[in-house]
């Protein structure tokens, strides 16, 4: 695992406590474009099921997300597309 994944896959365990959670470099698929960097760790694909999202809607879902990686966004990481699920 990948100093980046790891974090991520750190910060959203301790924020959300997820039943379920995948976290993958999608990096690789986006060489030679816009915050594509060498060595990769620019791209990320998240998916997760929490109760914390519970009667969220997919909006506040994905700002969940996005606060608890704020730190990580932008810089290192480039883009994150989220598949973000309620438990249940």
């Amino acid at each position: 695992m990948t100093a980046i994944r790891n974090e991520i896959e750190t910060r959203l365990r301790a924020a959300f406590e997820p039943s379920e959670l995948n976290v993958e470099d999608e990096s690789h698929l986006h060489e030679g474009h816009g915050g594509w960097r060498e060595g990769g760790e620019t791209h990320f694909r998240v998916t997760i099921r929490s109760a914390a999202f519970n009667g969220k809607s997919r909006v506040d879902q994905h700002r969940m997300v996005n606060a608890a990686l704020d730190e990580l966004i932008g810089n290192p990481v480039h883009a994150l597309a989220i598949k973000a699920h309620p438990e249940g």
